[in-house]
C-alpha cells in the first residue's frame, strides 16, 4: 500500500513539473518579440512595399531588416526567410511544424479542395502520393522508360530550329522550349488519343486549359487578403474559377474515359495516367484515389513542369550567349565526350560535368520557383523570435542563391563553383527544390531534361544576337524573362548534315 501511494505521488509530482515547465515556456515565448518588420499601414499592412516582382521587393526589404522579417499582406501574417541558415532552422530543425502549405482560395477551389498533391495537407494521402512520385512516376526506372520520348521531342525541336537556320530567320527559343516541354509531358502522361490523329486534339486542349488555370491560381484575390471582405467577391473571381474548373473537368474526364477504354483494348506502353488509373481501380490500394485526385495531379504536373524547365533552359542559353568563354568551354566538353558524329544523349550526362555545372549555376541565379510557401501549424520560437500559429512562411529562394554570406561574387555567372562538388552539399545552400519531406519530387527529371537540351542546342548551333542578351526578369511565379529569348541560329556543318538526314527520314 505504501509503495502504491509512493507511486502516485511520483506521478503527480511529474505531472506538476511538466505543467510548470510548459507554463514557464509559454510565458517566455510570449515575451519573445516578433521578427523585425517595417512600419505597416492600416488595413493594407505592407502591400505598398511590394512591387510587381515580389521576390526582388522582399529581398530589398530583407537587406535592411534581416533574414527573418515579418510582413502583413492585408490581414495575412507572413514570415519572410532570406538566408539558408534561417531556412534550415525552420524547415529542418522545426520541420514538423512547417509541413503544410497555407490554404489559398483560388488554388483550393481549382484543385478540388486540396485534392492535389502540391497543396494537400501533410498526412496519409500526401505521404502516399509522394511515395508514388518517388517510386513510380519519377523514379529512375520510370524516367528510363521515357528516354525515347524525350529524345524524339528534342530531335523535333532541333529540326524546327534547323529550318529557321536554313532560312536565316530568327527563332523564338522561349516559345519553342515551352512547346518541347508540353509535348514531352503530354507523351509521358497520356497515350495518344484516338482524336489526336495529327498530334493535337484533346491533349492540346488540356495544355491550353492548364495555362488558364495557372493564371487564375496566381490571381491576386482581394477578398482573401482582407478579413472584412471574405464574404464578398468584388472581382467576380468565383464565377471565373467555376467556369475554368468546369471546362477543365469536362476535358480531362473525356481524356480519362477514352484512356480507360484504350487500355482495355491494348495493354501497350504504360503512361503516367495508366499508373494513376490502376490505383484508382484497385480496391485493395493502400489509399483510395478519387478521379478528382487524378485531375488535380495532372494539373500539378503541367503547371509545375511546363514553364519551369523551359524557362531554366532559356536562362542557361542566355547566360552562355553573354559569356562566350563559358560557351566555348561547354562546347569543347561536348566535342571531347560526344564527338561530331552523333547528337548528345542523356547517357552522356555523367561525363559532361561542366554542362551540369552550367545548369546548376543557372538554377542558383534563376530558380524556377523564386519563392515557396509553408505555414506554421502552431506557435513556436525561431532564432529568438516568436512565430505565431498560422503564419505563412515565404522562403525567398532567389535571395538565398544570391546571398554574399554563402557565395563568393554571388551575382557573377561562374559554373566552376559547382565543379567537383556534390550537388547535395550545394543544394542545402540553395533550396531550389524545397527542403525536407515536401521537397520537389521532380528534381531527377529536371537534371535529365535541362542539361541535355542545353547541350544539344549549343552542340548543333551558334546562337547569334545583337549585343548582349537582356537579363531582366519578368512577372510570374516561374521567373520568366520579360521577353522570350530570340536569336538567329547558325547550324554547325557536321551537325547540319545529321539533322538534315533526321528531318528527311521523319
Amino acid at each position: 500500500m505504501v509503495d502504491l501511494q509512493y507511486f502516485f505521488v511520483i506521478i503527480l509530482l511529474g505531472l506538476g513539473i511538466t505543467v510548470l515547465i510548459k507554463a514557464i515556456t509559454n510565458t517566455l515565448r510570449n515575451k519573445l518579440p516578433l521578427p523585425p518588420s517595417p512600419t505597416a499601414l492600416p488595413i493594407i499592412g505592407h502591400i505598398h512595399l511590394l512591387g510587381p516582382i515580389s521576390h526582388q521587393a522582399i529581398h530589398k526589404l530583407s537587406n535592411r531588416y534581416g533574414p527573418l522579417m515579418y510582413l502583413f499582406i492585408g490581414s495575412i501574417p507572413n514570415l519572410i526567410v532570406s538566408s539558408a541558415e534561417m531556412a534550415n532552422e525552420i524547415l529542418k530543425s522545426n520541420e514538423l511544424n512547417f509541413l503544410n502549405r497555407p490554404t489559398m482560395q483560388n488554388i483550393d477551389y481549382l484543385t478540388y479542395g486540396s485534392a492535389d498533391f502540391f497543396s494537400a495537407p501533410y498526412g496519409l494521402h500526401w505521404k502516399f502520393m509522394k511515395r508514388m512520385c518517388t517510386m513510380e512516376l519519377f523514379s529512375s526506372r520510370a524516367l528510363d522508360s521515357f528516354v525515347s520520348v524525350r529524345r524524339d521531342e528534342l530531335s523535333n525541336l532541333l529540326i524546327r530550329i534547323m529550318k529557321k537556320a536554313e532560312a536565316e530567320e530568327s527563332v523564338n527559343l522561349g516559345e519553342q522550349l515551352k512547346e518541347l516541354t508540353s509535348n514531352i509531358i503530354t507523351r509521358m502522361m497520356f497515350r495518344k488519343m484516338q482524336s489526336d490523329s495529327d498530334g493535337g486534339g484533346k491533349t492540346e486542349e488540356v495544355i491550353k486549359m492548364v495555362v488558364e488555370l495557372n493564371e487564375l491560381a496566381g490571381f491576386f484575390n482581394v477578398s482573401e487578403t482582407f478579413w472584412f471582405l471574405k464574404r464578398l467577391d468584388l472581382q467576380g473571381l468565383k464565377k471565373r474559377l467555376k467556369n475554368a474548373r468546369d471546362k477543365y473537368d469536362l476535358i480531362i474526364e473525356r481524356v480519362m474515359k477514352e484512356h480507360e477504354s484504350m487500355k482495355k483494348k491494348d495493354a501497350g506502353e504504360r503512361k503516367m495516367l495508366d499508373i494513376l488509373l490502376n490505383i484508382y481501380g484497385d480496391k485493395n490500394a493502400e489509399i483510395k484515389l478519387t478521379r478528382e485526385n487524378i485531375k488535380a495531379f495532372i494539373m500539378n504536373i503541367y503547371g509545375g513542369g511546363t514553364d519551369t524547365s523551359a524557362i531554366t533552359v532559356e536562362w542557361a542559353l542566355a547566360e552562355l550567349i553573354n559569356h562566350p568563354e563559358i560557351m566555348k568551354k561547354a562546347q569543347q566538353e561536348i566535342e571531347l565526350v560526344v564527338g561530331n558524329k552523333r547528337l548528345v544523349e542523356e547517357s552522356d550526362l555523367c561525363n559532361l560535368g561542366y554542362i551540369q555545372a552550367v545548369v546548376k549555376e543557372t538554377i542558383r541565379l534563376h530558380p524556377g520557383g523564386p519563392i515557396f510557401v509553408r505555414e506554421s501549424d502552431k506557435e513556436c520560437a525561431v532564432a529568438g523570435f516568436r512565430i505565431p500559429a498560422k503564419t505563412r512562411v515565404i522562403v525567398n529562394v532567389w535571395a538565398i542563391g544570391r546571398d554574399p554570406n554563402q557565395w563568393e561574387d554571388p551575382l557573377e555567372f561562374r559554373p566552376e563553383r559547382f565543379e567537383g562538388i556534390e550537388w547535395k552539399v550545394m543544394s542545402d545552400k540553395m533550396m531550389s527544390f524545397g527542403v525536407g519531406r515536401r521537397s520537389c519530387p521532380g528534381e531527377k527529371m529536371v537534371f535529365r531534361f535541362v542539361p541535355v537540351v542545353v547541350a544539344a542546342i549549343i552542340q548543333c548551333f551558334e546562337l547569334k544576337v545583337k549585343g548582349l542578351v537582356e537579363m531582366n526578369e519578368g512577372i510570374g511565379s516561374s521567373l520568366p524573362r520579360p521577353t522570350p529569348l530570340v536569336c538567329v541560329p547558325v547550324a554547325k556543318e557536321a551537325r547540319y548534315n545529321h539533322l538534315n538526314q533526321t528531318s528527311t527520314s521523319s
